[in-house]
């Protein structure tokens, strides 16, 4: 096998299992958010000398007395509540094994878990094609990872955690500094900053305009760090790219009737999607435009 095929393979093997890590964060971070958040304003109501009840939160399913976090508890099905075994959390192949079915409950498992190993593991091989095995093509895989994470996240929730997006952005100015990724820090710089006052200033046109919010504070971050990683020469082609795929995306649901109450769609699904494309593809296709 050439050294050309291998190191992408080997890439994808780690990105099958970083991407059953990635459906683990996907559904409990928002869920110990939640839970933080109710826990924090429920002593500040006790500080102000407010009497409230600890909540028993029947939407997230988990009590507030046992610990929950990423490594805790143990997986289970959200149907039965069965235990998931290791043979079971075998990325990809065990639902297949399993006819994407529960082996206790016989309840069906969403396509999306393993839909969501294999673009781990597709982007994986991507930076090991591209870059080989080393520090950049690591660097890469966590920006992927974190991309994929924040994409589904916000699908989800129509949330962006700063837990992500803010260390995605330190990260991307930190390894342009140090020369780990080749994005030049002069760029990265530039490309914060324009890619978080860009959405900035037109959320506050639009509530100007409307007296509504159009969007997400945590897209102005979002984008802010896609422009630390790929340069301020990426932000409007990912802009671009983003209006397209959204436009687009949000016909396929009209037509399907699929789309959400008021026909609200968030951005960040879409942000990350053309942060991806432009990641591959470059921005050569942008500035040749005639």
């Amino acid at each position: 096998m050439s050294q050309i095929l291998a190191e992408p393979l080997v890439f994808g093997f780690f990105g099958l299992l970083i991407g059953s890590f990635l459906n683990v964060v996907i559904y409990r971070l928002p869920v110990m958010l939640h839970r933080n958040w109710q826990e924090e304003s429920i002593h500040f109501l006790k500080s102000e000398g407010i009497a409230v009840q600890s909540p028993d939160d029947n939407s997230i399913k988990i009590s507030h007395k046992q610990p929950f976090n990423l490594m805790t508890p143990r997986s289970r099905c959200q149907n039965c509540g069965h235990a998931i075994s290791p043979w079971e959390n075998i990325p990809v192949f065990s639902y297949l094994l399993l006819g994407g079915k529960c082996s206790s409950c016989k309840a069906k498992i969403s396509i999306r878990y393993p839909l969501i190993e294999l673009t781990t593991a597709i982007s994986f091989m991507f930076c090991g094609y591209q870059w080989g095995i080393g520090l950049e093509a690591i660097a890469w895989c966590f920006f992927f990872s974190c991309l994929i994470t924040l994409i589904m996240i916000d699908w989800d929730t129509t949330l962006l955690p700063d837990n992500i997006t803010l260390p995605l952005l330190w990260a991307g100015l930190l390894l342009s500094l140090t020369g780990i990724i080749d994005t030049r820090l002069e760029d990265a710089l530039w490309g914060a900053m324009f890619g978080y006052l860009s959405l900035w200033s037109v959320y506050w046109v639009f509530k100007l305009l409307t007296k509504k919010e159009g969007m997400g504070h945590g897209d102005f971050k979002f984008l802010a760090a896609l422009g630390a990683w790929l340069g301020f020469q990426a932000i409007l082609p990912i802009l671009l790219a983003s209006s397209v795929i959204g436009a687009g995306f949000g016909i396929f649901l009209k037509i399907r009737n699929h789309l959400r109450e008021g026909g609200y769609m968030p951005y960040g699904p879409f942000l990350g999607g053309a942060g991806i494309f432009v990641t591959v593809t470059g921005t050569q296709w942008f500035y040749q435009f005639p």
